[in-house]
């Protein structure tokens, strides 16, 4: 069974916490240099001051197309991926430009998955044409794979990717 990586978006203290001060939903409260991750039901730490803190709430990562903004390419808001590993991870902030390569094809054979490093020269997919031909998509940037969107209507997929700087 793949494991699926996890999301984490901005959210408000609010959104995050009901008034007893216990998490709603699995979360990752930041503070200074401080970073707890908190279970559905746990308190709040007292030595949080909820003023200060940045919260981020654990969303559906299927979903994480919603957080970017697709003319701009940028991300509305900040997040945190953590990959099936569960010591990977890439931090996201608002306005983090992404590179946004569609697949399109008869046949599409994905190369590079999800938390993957391409180079500019790397494929990190290969599309197949009616007429057999094999054509491989390559990065105009090197960067890391955070997302891959699937179109189920068609085998046709939109790689999101964090170019290095």
């Amino acid at each position: 069974m793949a494991r699926i990586p996890q999301l984490y978006v901005e959210a408000t203290y609010d959104e995050c916490f009901d008034e007893d001060g216990r998490a709603k939903y699995d979360c990752i409260v930041i503070q200074d240099n401080i970073e707890l991750r908190l279970k559905k039901g746990e308190k709040l730490p007292e030595f949080i001051n909820k003023d200060r803190a940045k919260f981020l709430a654990k969303e559906v990562y299927d979903r994480f197309h919603f957080y970017v903004d697709q003319y701009e390419h940028r991300m509305k808001v900040d997040a945190i991926i953590i990959y099936p590993d569960r010591r990977t991870r890439i931090e996201l902030k608002k306005g983090d430009e992404l590179l946004l390569l569609p697949v399109e094809g008869y046949v599409v054979t994905l190369i590079a998955d999800v938390g993957n490093r391409v180079r500019t020269g790397d494929a990190f997919a290969a599309v197949t044409t009616k007429k057999g031909e094999i054509h491989y998509m390559k990065p105009p940037r090197p960067g890391t794979v955070v997302y891959i969107d699937e179109f189920t209507n068609r085998p046709n997929y939109v790689y999101y990717i964090l170019p290095e700087e």
